[in-house]
């Protein structure tokens, strides 16, 4: 059924958007009025998605087809949020996953996914906020994972590139949170999608219990966005608990620098 109406909220550019959970935002985004540009590397799985979106809802959808761990296609995603004054919110969702050890993963293949889950996310991130900072409006959503505060249940490497993201994500609130901007992290435990295969660990290998639809976690996600969460965890019962863990960071900041050591140190 179409669902457009004449209104629009701007455009939302969505990468990794030809499967998962950029699929879904990118539906969920048109649904509330956005037209989108998204941003893969599968041509035909992009166009698949855009044509379904478009004859649902009626929202202006374009494609790009990109691989952001390469430079020169990065760069023309870059040009388009630096340049496309209608763009009103950046989904970082592209990413790559590893559930392998240390010993049993290769240094390449860490390498271009820290090309992908930092390097792309800050290049985009930083073509897109300097535009929305001049217009005073914008919302950036990065995609970070429930490894960037428990780096034990996956390979250490892609734990450290989702903490990178939680903390540039909490960076960017707390340096322009008051210029208009909309900042959050999001940090998905188990969701069904086909980054378990490429991980490495087939989603049949998990426990059914742990593991949510990847349509829950995007409607709970933006929920959290609606609410104004910095941090959304969408499988934490109890808001207070995430709540905790900021203050607990935070309680820290008046003795993370000092003039002497503590005197644990100096006995």
């Amino acid at each position: 059924m179409n669902t457009s109406t004449s209104s629009t909220k701007g455009k939302a550019l969505v990468t990794g958007a030809s499967t998962g959970i950029g699929a879904v935002y990118a539906d969920r985004l048109a649904r509330q009025g956005y037209d989108l540009i998204l941003v893969a590397r599968s041509a035909d799985k992009l166009a698949q998605v855009a044509s379904r979106i478009s004859a649902e809802t009626g929202r202006k959808v374009e494609t790009i087809t990109a691989d952001l761990a390469d430079a020169t296609s990065s760069k023309v995603v870059e040009a388009r949020l630096r340049d496309d004054s209608s763009i009103t919110m950046l989904v970082n969702n592209a990413g790559l996953g590893a559930a392998s050890k240390l010993l049993q993963s290769d240094i390449g293949d860490m390498e271009k996914l820290i090309s992908i889950n930092v390097v792309a996310l800050t290049r985009l991130t930083y073509a897109a906020v300097p535009a929305m900072v001049k217009r005073g409006a914008g919302t950036v959503i990065n995609i970070s994972s429930i490894a960037a505060i428990s780096p034990e249940v996956l390979n250490g490497v892609y734990a450290g590139t989702k903490a990178y993201v939680v903390a540039l994500t909490q960076s960017l609130q707390h340096e322009l949170g008051g210029s208009g901007l909309r900042f959050q992290a999001v940090l998905p435990g188990a969701t069904a999608t086909p980054f378990w295969d490429t991980a490495g660990v087939p989603i049949a290998h998990l426990p059914s219990e742990i593991v949510m639809s990847a349509e829950d976690m995007v409607d709970a996600s933006l929920r959290g966005l609606e609410l104004g969460e910095l941090l959304t965890i969408p499988a934490v019962p109890d808001a207070a608990d995430v709540s905790r863990l900021e203050d607990a960071r935070r309680n820290l900041f008046p003795n993370l620098s000092r003039t002497t050591p503590a005197s644990r140190y100096t006995a």
